[in-house]
């Protein structure tokens, strides 16, 4: 059995403040990077397998990363949303046997999370559990 964290990246950004405040700046992207650096931080533990999912504008969907990075980081297609790519991994994950926790401060998809399985978390646990590292 595995273990594998899902986090929802916009929901992180803005519900860190720090993150949050990056932003706001005109270095916007790099909020993106200082949040998968904190994510592969958790994910080089050991413990847990992390995917960060965005929200993405190419026509297929994108992927950053893999198994050797310690986080796989990958981005919704153009008419997908994030919450829907989290969804499904959460429902797939959960239904193979593996142990899924999903990040997020969006209330829905906490709730779709845990009904396929998953155990649902805030984004300012996530952060806690981060610094505890």
């Amino acid at each position: 059995m595995e273990q594998l964290l899902i986090v929802d990246g916009h929901s992180a950004i803005f519900g860190i403040a720090e993150l949050c405040d990056l932003h706001q700046g005109p270095k916007r992207h790099m909020a993106r990077m200082e949040l998968v650096k904190r994510m592969r931080e958790i994910g080089d533990r050991g413990e847990w397998k992390v995917v960060v999912v965005f929200d993405g504008r190419q026509v297929g969907r994108g992927y950053e990363g893999g198994a050797s990075d310690g986080i796989l980081v990958v981005y919704s297609k153009a008419r997908e949303t994030a919450d829907a790519v989290i969804e499904r991994l959460a429902a797939h994950f959960s239904e193979k046997g593996d142990r899924v926790r999903v990040a997020s401060n969006d209330g829905m998809v906490l709730l779709t999370a845990t009904t396929f399985g998953a155990e649902g978390m805030r984004i300012e646990e996530l952060d806690d559990w981060w610094c505890r590292g």
